[in-house]
C-alpha cells in the first residue's frame, strides 16, 4: 500500500473514532464513567467520598461525635445516612445529626458498644481531629414526610436522625412532640439542645423513670406520623402501641433477614466447581466462606455491598437495603440475602 494510502486510511479511522466518541458522550456525558441508575447529585452511591476530622467531642457518656469536612459532600435530607470506612477497612453506617444547610459539612455519633462487632470500638480509638476518614453518598430510608404533626420517639443513640428531623419540624411550623429514653442522663446526647423546646421534649433516664411510657400513641390525633428509632423492642412496642401502624416509621440498622423466616438452600460456586450448603440459620456468606475464606465482607448487615457477588441462575431473595433494581436483576449481598427457592448458582 502506498503511503498516500497509508495516510488516508489512518486519516479516515481518526475520523470514524471522533465521530463515536462524540456520538457516545451525546448519550452520557459523564462516559467514561459508569451511567448512575440514581444520581447522587452527581456522585456514585457506591463511590468513597474522602473527608478530614476537624472535631471530635464526646456529647455523652461512651458517645463520640465527630464534625467530617469536604468541599465534595452532597447535600442530604432528615434521616439520612451514610456508609463509614473505618481505618481497618470495616464499614459501618451512622446517622447524619448535624445542619442540611450545612454544606460541605457532615456531623455523627457513634456509641461505644463494649459487646459489638468491633467497629465502634476502632472508631473511639482511632478516629482523631485531623484524621482522614471515608464516606459514601448519603441515603434515606427514613426520610420526614411532610405532615402537621409528629411524634419523635428515640432510644439512646437513635436520637441521631431525629435530632435534624426536630429542626426541620420547627422550621416547617409543625406540631410535635420527643419521648426521649436512655440507660442515665449522663449517657443520652443532646440534652442541652433538646431542653430549649421546653414541654416538648420528654427524656426518661431509665435509672430514674424506667422505660418509657408508650401511653401517650392512644391518644394521638389522626393524621400525625410517629418517627421512632431506638432498640428493637422499643420500636417493636411502639408498633404495636400505635393506633394506626401505617402512620409509624421506623429506622433500625438490623438485617433485614431477621424480620422474615428462613429456610435452608444450596449454593453452586460455578468457577470454583462446589456447592455448599447454607443452613437456615446461617448466612449465604457464612457457609460460602468455609469453602472460599477469602470471600471479602465487612458490615454483614447489607448495607455496605463489600460481599456482592454475580448470580448466574436461580432467583434470589433480596433482603438487602443498598442495591438497585437493575443491580438485583443480576447480583446479590451474600450477608443477608438468600434463594427464594431451593438453589442459587453463583460467579464464584
Amino acid at each position: 500500500m502506498s503511503r498516500a494510502l497509508k495516510a488516508a486510511a489512518v486519516a479516515g479511522a481518526v475520523l470514524l473514532t471522533r465521530r463515536a466518541l462524540r456520538g457516545r458522550i451525546a448519550r452520557s456525558p459523564l462516559w467514561p464513567l459508569p451511567a448512575l441508575e440514581t444520581p447522587v447529585s452527581g456522585h456514585s452511591p457506591r463511590r468513597w467520598l474522602p473527608t478530614l476530622i476537624v472535631s471530635r467531642t464526646e456529647p455523652a457518656e461512651g458517645v463520640l461525635q465527630l464534625t467530617l469536612e469536604s468541599p465534595d459532600l452532597p447535600p442530604w435530607t432528615p434521616g439520612a445516612h451514610v456508609d463509614v470506612r473505618l481505618p481497618s477497612g470495616l464499614v459501618r453506617q451512622y446517622s447524619l445529626c448535624g445542619d442540611p444547610a450545612d454544606a460541605g459539612r457532615y456531623t455523627i455519633a457513634i456509641r461505644l458498644i463494649e459487646d459489638g462487632r468491633g467497629g465502634s470500638r476502632e472508631a473511639h480509638a482511632q478516629l482523631t481531629e485531623g484524621a482522614e476518614l471515608a464516606v459514601r453518598p448519603p441515603r434515606n430510608h427514613f426520610a420526614l414526610e411532610p405532615s402537621s404533626a409528629y411524634l419523635f420517639v428515640a432510644g439512646g443513640i437513635g436520637i441521631t436522625p431525629v435530632l435534624p428531623m426536630l429542626r426541620a419540624a420547627t422550621a416547617a411550623g409543625a406540631d410535635w412532640t420527643l419521648l426521649y429514653g436512655g440507660r442515665s442522663r449522663a449517657s443520652m446526647p443532646f440534652l442541652g439542645e433538646l431542653s430549649a423546646h421546653g414541654s416538648r421534649v420528654t427524656v426518661v433516664p431509665e435509672d430514674e423513670a424506667g422505660l418509657p411510657d408508650l401511653s401517650a400513641l392512644a391518644a394521638t390525633a389522626p393524621g400525625t406520623l410517629v418517627y421512632c428509632c431506638g432498640p428493637d423492642p422499643l420500636m417493636t412496642a411502639v408498633r404495636e402501641a400505635a393506633p394506626d401502624p401505617s402512620a409509624v416509621r421506623l429506622e433500625r440498622f438490623a438485617p433485614a433477614s431477621a424480620a422474615g423466616p428462613a429456610r435452608a438452600f444450596t449454593v453452586e460456586l460455578h468457577r470454583s466447581g462446589r456447592t455448599v450448603e447454607v443452613a437456615a440459620d446461617e448466612s449465604a456468606l457464612t457457609a460460602v466462606r468455609r469453602e472460599l475464606p477469602t470471600t471479602p465482607y465487612s458490615c454483614e448487615q447489607g448495607f455496605c455491598g463489600t460481599c456482592q457477588h454475580r448470580v448466574l441462575a436461580g432467583e434470589v431473595d433480596h433482603r438487602d437495603t443498598l442495591l438497585t433494581d437493575g443491580e438485583r436483576e443480576d447480583s446479590m449481598l451474600l450477608c443477608v440475602s438468600r434463594a427464594k427457592d431451593n438453589h442459587l448458582v453463583l460467579d464464584l
